[in-house]
């Protein structure tokens, strides 16, 4: 796949604040929010959304802040919201403010007593199934609930108990009184409070209703002071809801509501419950299992926060859901990789090849680049010795056509080092090659002798030298590139989405990896050192394999 570079693109939310500021609007002021949910970890379609939110307010000198939509505790947790923050920090954004819809919860209440008194939202007592018969159908109109029309001081005195706990969970909500005729349904009266005693991870149990999303996210962008309010497109046939709730209100600050297509990335899902699930029933090892879309996967798999800014970039900004093809998230990364990463040896399958003529006892600390295009990357130490390591797979007995590798009387040059010949082939009682017997000349090394051309090129690690590696061999974790349109999307997880491979020998350069390195393993991929790492055994992952595996024909 072939991205061409271009210069920052125009988009039509671009274009929407371009066009308020040249109008003054806002007082020419721009301040967006990002509000996710803490009910789990964030993925690649919230990078899409950070990354405009965040963007936005960097492009046009204004504010963004961080706001945690926790109105649902029985989901939420505290290990969200660090991962969450965690993540938005990774990326590269600073947040203005750091704001919840919890430090809003008896403004909330003040704001739907308010509705109460103006003959704008009654207590109700139909039942969550009652109140989804009665708001009828697509095609047919909702039917009025008997309380709509409770007189302001009874609503008043209910919603009060209900506020004291006086009520068992769900025995009453209260619900905005607006059109229950609408074509909308979302202006079928909705509910804006719920009974539900659950200790909530920042008030405690201050609070035994709590408000509903709709209510809650338009009033707290207007209490910060939003001016756009940048949502998916699912939120469109919610805006209207947003502006009635405002407008009734008359909020001094009325943000505008502007929505853009949702990430759908194939090969992934981005359903925080089907992510769950995945996790609780072990499918993965964890919310950041490398194979997972989540930013803590993305990273622990060693993408970079550049990688996955280009990749939202390039995708851009638009009102038309569509398909996004995986080959654009990994082309980010080989991208970035290709000129950022590091160049070292692992062998990941290895053959032990015995160099006869070569010194028992000596020992050659090789200099070898970093990276072939970038001299500031300075140079490593390579041991050579006697006794060295190969991928198994770069000799063969009986060669295909065009095999530039090692086989039997023939030469190959090592990388950084010397041409060697394969002279022996030795075996074990089971037809096994468990060791090649090679020489090796000496005026080989970097270079060529006059007049004679070695073809082909392998890596290798000295085995006296070499440390202990498991390397995890990443892949898609779904066949089907739309899996949430599956029947059932775990019958396509994919079963050799991860493959590890544990008596792999990498260089001893690679004894003082980070978390934070990246590195370019010769002919094979792209990896990082995993967190699982310990001083006996490194573990890598493989990011991204060196070109596309899955490109169609």
């Amino acid at each position: 796949m072939h991205i061409t570079e271009s210069a920052l693109p125009t988009n039509f939310i671009r274009q929407i604040i371009a066009a308020d500021l040249s109008a003054n609007k806002n007082n020419g002021k721009v301040a967006t929010r990002f509000p996710p949910e803490p009910n789990g970890y964030l993925h690649i379609g919230h990078a899409k959304s950070i990354c405009l939110n965040f963007g936005t307010a960097l492009e046009n000198n204004g504010t963004c802040n961080l706001r945690f939509d926790d109105t649902n505790p029985e989901k939420e947790s505290i290990e969200y919201m660090e991962s969450i923050k965690r993540d938005v920090a990774w990326l590269g954004f600073e947040w203005s403010e750091l704001r919840h819809a919890s430090d809003y919860f008896e403004q909330l209440y003040q704001y739907a007593v308010e509705l109460i008194k103006k003959g704008l939202a009654y207590v109700d007592s139909l039942s969550a199934e009652e109140i989804r018969v009665y708001r009828g159908t697509l095609t047919q109109a909702g039917k009025e609930s008997p309380d709509r029309n409770r007189l302001i001081e009874e609503n008043l005195d209910l919603f009060t108990r209900m506020r004291a706990g006086e009520f068992a969970d769900g025995q009453y909500v209260l619900r905005a009184k607006i059109d229950m005729a609408s074509p909308n349904i979302n202006l079928r009266d909705p509910a804006i409070y719920r009974i539900r005693r659950i200790h909530h991870q920042r008030t405690g149990d201050a609070w035994c209703i709590y408000p509903m999303y709709d209510y809650t996210h338009c009033i707290s962008d207007a209490i910060e002071g939003i001016t756009h309010s940048l949502c998916t497109l699912e939120f469109e046939d919610h805006r209207p809801l947003y502006d009635w709730v405002l407008n009734e209100l008359q909020t001094p600050c009325h943000p505008q509501q502007i929505e853009f297509a949702r990430l759908q990335l194939e090969y992934t899902i981005v359903s925080k419950r089907k992510l769950n699930q995945l996790v609780t029933e072990k499918h993965v090892s964890g919310w950041d299992d490398p194979r997972m879309p989540t930013i803590a996967g993305l990273r622990r798999a060693g993408f970079t926060p550049k990688s996955i800014k280009d990749f939202c970039e390039r995708i851009g900004i638009t009102k038309q859901n569509s398909w996004i093809e995986m080959g654009v998230l990994e082309y980010c990364i080989r991208e970035d990789l290709n000129t950022n990463a590091f160049r070292a040896m692992a062998v990941l399958e290895p053959l032990r090849v015995v160099i006869d003529n070569y010194p028992n006892d000596k020992v050659e600390n090789l200099e070898v680049s970093n990276h072939p295009q970038r001299e500031e990357f300075g140079k490593r130490i390579v041991p050579f010795s006697k006794t060295i390591l190969i991928e198994r797979d770069d000799f063969s007995e009986n060669p295909p056509p065009k095999y530039k590798r090692l086989i039997q009387g023939e030469e190959v040059r090592l990388r950084g080092a010397y041409v060697i010949r394969c002279n022996e082939v030795i075996k074990n009682a089971d037809g096994e090659i468990i060791e090649l017997r090679c020489s090796y000349d000496e005026n080989t090394l970097g270079k060529n002798p006059e007049g004679r051309k070695v073809k082909g090129v392998i890596h290798w690690v000295s085995e006296a030298h070499s440390l202990a590696a498991e390397i995890r061999l990443y892949d898609r974790l779904f066949t089907a590139p739309q899996p949430d349109n599956e029947e059932n999307f775990l019958d396509v997880v994919n079963p050799n989405s991860l493959q590890t491979l544990i008596n792999c020998r990498v260089e001893a350069s690679l004894k003082t990896s980070t978390l934070e390195n990246r590195y370019q393993f010769e002919r094979t991929g792209y990896f990082c050192l995993d967190s699982d790492s310990t001083n006996d055994k490194l573990v890598f992952n493989r990011t991204v394999t060196l070109r596309d595996n899955w490109e169609k024909d």
